[in-house]
């Protein structure tokens, strides 16, 4: 039996707007930490003598983290939404530090690994958090607008990374400077005000007043014996897709630019953070256009332009024509995530909302996550990044085709409605 909580009426109130400016910063880490990586894996990789598919196998590492993301994001149907936030913002500001300390490929992945599975907890739970606590007409624009938010991470990330790579802090083993420690130092104090901002959390109003059908002990694959188990595989086939263009249309850029079309660090940093500012206005537009046009017609420009973006973004010469593209590659790696996240926190019901999102996101979801990068490095030493990242545009024009094939349209509807078969 589900319980209808109305979101609200026109007007957002005095905790809502608390709680959207909190799960904002929550959401800034996930941008700030996806591209700390793509910014510093060259200079991790002449600190600690990595090769092309050394670089591979490390992201790929670091990416299972997502996955595991699973049995904490899962726990939010029985934990309850408040307690999971708690413990992923403890656990990623931990290992966050632990990363700023390691001292070879390993030790690295292992804690950049464990950071992952909290932020990625953080980041689910957070989109769940949204959907639940917000009026219906205006559920796709906070979700937007949050996600949003990881687009300024990305451009403050953008922005820092190449001043502390200069840090005049070297390898004593090998000379090399490795400022990139001091990356992951940085967000350790927005971490620490973040923790203590959560005392004042409370539980999503539809979580608590779900009554039986929450706080249940469930086994691992419980939603494949409900009504919602076609569901799920089809959100996790959307989402596995959408990662094979995403995931790798900035991880590579700066090997690309640096390697294989011969623009120095400061130019390539240069255009990260040109065109992560001059995404961000449209990373934010995308959550009103979602509640404007419908879920469905804003995938349409979000998939499209952000597969354009990717495949010119690997194909261009020149800084200018470049960073031109990667505007739109940056985009549509951050804009996809609104609108599937609005999706999957819409088609299921409260009792069941983080197991699904946990399934579909960060468990089947993320092979594509994983083994795209992978895949993607291994073949790059035979051929080139642009040859191959170029490819995973297709993915794109697949994943929109799935939209339109399988989801229902969701827009301006209670979620009680939206979660109904």
């Amino acid at each position: 039996m589900h319980v209808i909580v109305k979101g609200g009426t026109t007007k957002l109130t005095g905790y809502q707007w608390k709680l959207f400016v909190f799960l904002s910063v929550a959401s800034f880490f996930e941008g700030y930490d996806f591209l700390a990586l793509t910014q510093i894996l060259p200079n991790l990789r002449a600190d600690m003598g990595l090769d092309k598919a050394d670089a591979g196998i490390l992201v790929a590492a670091i990416n299972l983290g997502t996955v595991v993301a699973y049995l904490l994001v899962r726990q939010a149907d029985r934990w309850g939404r408040r307690r999971v936030m708690t413990v992923t913002i403890a656990g990623y500001t931990f290992f966050t530090f632990l990363t700023g300390l390691s001292w070879d490929g390993y030790s690295f992945a292992v804690a950049q690994f464990a950071a992952r599975v909290f932020l990625i907890g953080e980041w689910a739970t957070a989109m769940v958090y949204a959907a639940e606590e917000f009026p219906a007409h205006r559920r796709g624009m906070v979700i937007g607008m949050i996600s949003g938010f990881s687009s300024l991470g990305a451009i403050v990330c953008a922005g820092v990374v190449p001043l502390l790579l200069k840090l005049p802090i070297t390898n004593p083993m090998n000379g090399h400077l490795v400022g990139w420690r001091a990356v992951y130092f940085a967000g350790i104090v927005p971490l620490l005000l973040l923790a203590f901002a959560r005392r004042n959390l409370r539980e999503s109003t539809r979580f608590a007043a779900a009554g039986d059908g929450a706080h249940q002990r469930r086994p691992l694959a419980a939603i494949f014996s409900t009504p919602y188990r076609r569901r799920t595989v089809q959100m996790a086939l959307i989402w596995g897709v959408t990662y094979i263009c995403s995931q790798n249309a900035v991880t590579f850029w700066k090997d690309f630019a640096t390697n294989e079309r011969g623009l120095s660090d400061a130019a390539v940093g240069g255009a990260i953070t040109i065109a992560a500012l001059v995404s961000m206005p449209m990373v934010f537009a995308v959550g009103p256009l979602l509640d404007w046009v419908g879920r469905k017609r804003g995938a349409v420009i979000v998939f499209l332009l952000g597969g354009a973006g990717t495949f010119f973004s690997y194909t261009f010469h020149g800084r200018w024509p470049l960073t031109g593209a990667l505007i739109f590659g940056i985009f549509g790696a951050s804009a996809v995530l609104p609108v599937l996240n609005a999706f999957t926190a819409e088609l299921f019901p409260t009792e069941l909302r983080g197991d699904a999102f946990a399934w579909s996101n960060n468990l089947l979801g993320r092979i594509g996550y994983v083994a795209s990068p992978l895949l993607v490095a291994s073949l790059a030493e035979v051929y080139s990044w642009g040859a191959i990242v170029r490819l995973t545009a297709i993915a794109n024009l697949i994943a929109l085709a799935l939209i339109f094939a399988l989801l229902p349209e969701t827009s301006g509807r209670e979620l009680e409605e939206t979660s109904a078969l």
